[in-house]
């Protein structure tokens, strides 16, 4: 894979591989097909510019969507860091149903967007969208994580507020009062 340049902005230009494939088993009378993540590869100018299918059997077909560009932002730095920190740091591809003939009556998958931040991919999934994940490639991950480590301010730790602050809570974790005023009544030897 060709790395950019880094005196310009730092973007990869990728593709999406979309696979779809039969279900098998009982699941299969509710909904015969499924669409899964199958990879992200470099963009090549071959692949043109629209989708197009790369192989179709009985089981499956397999779809090239090419075009995207994953572009690093600095102010997203800890995203970046956050992915290349894991023990396996990944593309993630936020990808939408479309009703658009595939040769069938069925909708066809389309990824929107790919990105290596995992703040991405969390507003995606807050956003109850789709989002996939499969492994990035070695150069990837050490390219972002060059950028990460170049951009990332960790912030800095704010001071803890003393325990002795604290509001109390009783066992059930609702609050509680102590008091020294000393209670009248009841009990031996008290006055009558």
């Amino acid at each position: 894979m060709n790395l950019p340049d880094p005196a310009t902005r730092p973007s990869l230009h990728v593709a999406v591989l979309m696979r779809r494939e039969r279900i098998q088993g009982p699941m299969s009378r509710w909904q015969p097909w499924r669409w899964v993540l199958a990879d992200v590869v470099p963009n090549e100018p071959g692949f043109g510019v629209a989708a197009r299918r790369l192989l179709r059997t009985d089981d499956e077909e397999h779809w090239l969507h090419p075009g995207f560009a994953v572009e690093l932002f600095r102010d997203d730095a800890e995203g970046y860091m956050l992915n290349a920190s894991t023990p396996a740091p990944c593309w993630f591809v936020l990808w939408r149903m479309e009703e658009e003939a595939t040769g069938s009556d069925d909708p066809m998958a389309r990824p929107v967007m790919v990105s290596l931040s995992y703040h991405d991919a969390g507003r995606w999934l807050d956003a109850q969208e789709t989002v996939e994940q499969v492994p990035a490639p070695a150069e990837v991950i050490e390219w972002m994580r060059e950028f990460a480590n170049a951009h990332y301010t960790p912030e800095p730790k704010r001071r803890q507020r003393p325990q002795s602050f604290k509001g109390l809570q009783d066992r059930f974790g609702n609050p509680a009062a102590v008091s020294t005023e000393k209670k009248s009544g009841g009990g031996k030897g008290g006055a009558q």
